[in-house]
Order: C-alpha cells, then sequence, then structure tokens
C-alpha cells in the first residue's frame, strides 16, 4: 500500500523520510521543514492516520514498514535516510534490520523496542472501536505528548495534534494499537547495520527514556541523544533542536 504523502526540497537532494507518531498525520513534522534547505523531505501518514487509506486489520509493524518500502519504489527512492517517532521509530528499527540496503542512516526518536502492557493497547484499541471514534481517548494520550508548560504557552499546538488524533480512522487507529501491542524488535536491534541516533524526550512518559537506552545500547555504534525540557512529541515541541541533531547526524 503507498501511504499519503507530501515530498519538498530540492528534487536531487538526499532523502529524509519521516514517520510520525501513532495518531497523528504527516503534518506533526511542519517544524522540520526547515530541513528541505539541504534534504528531499518526504512525510506519510501510516494506515489508518491523516489521508491514508485504512485496509482492514489487524497489522503488524512488518505491514507498515513495507508501506514504506512501496512508497519509496513508488518514488523510485533506492536508499534513503530515515527519521521516525514513536510508531515510526518502530518502523525504523524493522526496516534497519530487515530491509538494509534501503536504510542510508537512521535516527530514532521517543521510540520503543518493545511496549508493554498489552492490556494497555488492547483496551484502548476496544474503547476506540466501540465508540467509532478516538475522541473518548484523546485528551488523555495528547496529554502525554506534550509537557503541561509548553501545552500552556501553545495552546494551538495542542489544538492541532488533538485535531490529528481525533481525524484518524478509528478502525485503523485501533489496528495500528494492536501492531505495537504484539511488536517486539529487541533481537533484531543488534542486526541494524546503518548508523543510528537515538534522541530522547527528558519528559516522555509514553516511551521513558529507559526505552531509548534499550535501543542505543542494542544496535551497534548507536548514539543517544537526550533533548530537555521534551515530552513524548518532541519533534513539535523542540523543532530547533532535533532538525540539529538530525543535521549533525546525516551530515
Amino acid at each position: 500500500m503507498i501511504p499519503n504523502h507530501q515530498v519538498e526540497g530540492a528534487p536531487d537532494a538526499p532523502v529524509l523520510l519521516l514517520g510520525g507518531s501513532l495518531g497523528t498525520s504527516l503534518e506533526m513534522w511542519d517544524g522540520q521543514l526547515a530541513l528541505a534547505g539541504s534534504l528531499r523531505i518526504v512525510r506519510f501518514d501510516h494506515r489508518g492516520h491523516g489521508q491514508s487509506p485504512s485496509p482492514p486489520g489487524p497489522y503488524e509493524i512488518e505491514d507498515l514498514a513495507r508501506d514504506v518500502i512501496d512508497l519509496m519504489d513508488a518514488l523510485e527512492i533506492e536508499r534513503a535516510f530515515y527519521a521516525g517517532l514513536s510508531i515510526g521509530g518502530m518502523l525504523g528499527m524493522w526496516l534497519g534490520a530487515n530491509a538494509p540496503e534501503r536504510v542510508e542512516r537512521l535516527v530514532l526518536i521517543c521510540t520503543s523496542s518493545q511496549m508493554g502492557p498489552a492490556t494497555m493497547w488492547q483496551e484502548r484499541a476496544a474503547t476506540v472501536r466501540a465508540a467509532g471514534t478516538t475522541e473518548p481517548i484523546a485528551d488523555a494520550v495528547v496529554d502525554r505528548w506534550l509537557t503541561p508548560a509548553f501545552a500552556n504557552e501553545h495552546p494551538e499546538a495542542r489544538a492541532r495534534l488533538r485535531a490529528m488524533l481525533v481525524s484518524a480512522d478509528p478502525q485503523g487507529y485501533a489496528a495500528c494499537c494492536g501492531a505495537i501491542e504484539r511488536m517486539d524488535l529487541r533481537g533484531e536491534l543488534s542486526r541494524i547495520t546503518a548508523p543510528a541516533l537515538v534522541i530522547s524526550g527528558a519528559d516522555d512518559l509514553a516511551t521513558p527514556l529507559e526505552h531509548q537506552r534499550v535501543i542505543a545500547e542494542s544496535i551497534p555504534g548507536a548514539r543517544h541523544e537526550i533533548v530537555s525540557p521534551a515530552a513524548h512529541v518532541a519533534a513539535v515541541e523542540q523543532p530547533d533542536a532535533i532538525n540539529r541533531l538530525i543535521e549533525e547526524h546525516l551530515s
């Protein structure tokens, strides 16, 4: 499946693919468009999110990662840089381990190689399916995406993120919850050969710092950086810091 996507930047520049958090659309990466001066930025919506199709579930992380390969094939991109946040980072880890020929360098932001407990994801998916909308979970989820201080100072940013979450297809969102519930990439991390930068949000409650430490310690040669203050969607809260780290890693 070819996901909905947008391409910005010079056609002949190195390509950076951007995969966002569960519940967001490609607009989550607006703060990273400053990188389009030196990179060809390809942002995409996961299946069930934004303007991408929502095929029947269940989904696995591999299914979403193969959507990225389909997108690269459609755009005739043989090899690219890849940066992913949350579920987007999970796809990056799968690609790095299972399609190394397609990944030049990896940036893994506020993500995890295994996220329990399974019951949390089962209950969230059940709530969304029963309601036919992500509305019942929206406030609790978005409150974990940003630090309280940032959310109070930038209510428009919080409102935009909440609108992305509420617009997600409920069946597709629930199926993505199932993919995270069943995911365990810990045994695959040592197979990743692409140079990897792992970024943590110091205040991330959704994927705490320990999750990124596991990733950084398991990928050979990986570098680990912590951005503060920042919660789960660090690319929105600290775009300049994230952009600087990405530029350093890709240069």
